[in-house]
């Protein structure tokens, strides 16, 4: 009989069997361990990048048709929204086939330049927030389960570690292009 503890399902990253070959780029950012932990610590990483850029970047873009500071930001707070409620629906075992998003076409019908950057971190935070206290309170049964999401099956692990590094990929081109 082991006496070994076994390995929670938030500890283990997904199985490429879990997730669309397009994810891999973001789930290979994630470090190994605990993604709720890594969750967490980025909400704090993250939380002190933005809040030490001065709020004149805010509506800066490297580029004509790149998107501003704020409109990154405000694509974390949508994508981060839309991936946890995937994973809600699969974690209950919600079959019902999710569609895909235009991200695009939710930043152009955005407001995000309206606002103070300041208080698109604060929403940023209160997202994470929620996503963290949602991973953190599922059943290990749930972690596995699987939906169609864009045509695609992904797990409920996948996308926690899709949340984690989708997050990273964007602050990495916030340091190199916009700062």
């Amino acid at each position: 009989m082991s006496t070994a503890t076994p390995v929670k399902a938030s500890a283990t990253k997904p199985a490429k069997s879990e997730f669309p070959p397009y994810y891999e780029k973001y789930i290979t950012l994630v470090p190994n361990g605990d993604v709720i932990s890594t969750l967490t610590a980025q909400m704090t990483e993250t939380q002190s990048l933005l809040c030490a850029l001065p709020a004149s970047v805010a509506t800066y873009r490297y580029a004509p048709d790149k998107w501003s500071v704020n409109e990154v930001v405000g694509h974390l707070i949508d994508s981060e929204r839309i991936f946890t409620g995937r994973a809600l629906r699969f974690a209950r075992n919600d079959a019902t086939p999710i569609p895909g998003f235009e991200q695009d076409d939710y930043v152009r019908n955005a407001t995000f330049d309206a606002y103070p950057l300041s208080e698109l971190a604060s929403e940023l935070e209160t997202v994470r927030q929620s996503t963290i206290l949602f991973f953190r309170h599922m059943g290990e049964q749930a972690w596995t389960r699987r939906g169609l999401a864009n045509n695609a099956e992904v797990s409920v692990r996948a996308l926690a570690y899709i949340i984690a590094g989708h997050e990273l990929h964007h602050l990495e081109i916030l340091r190199a292009r916009y700062l």
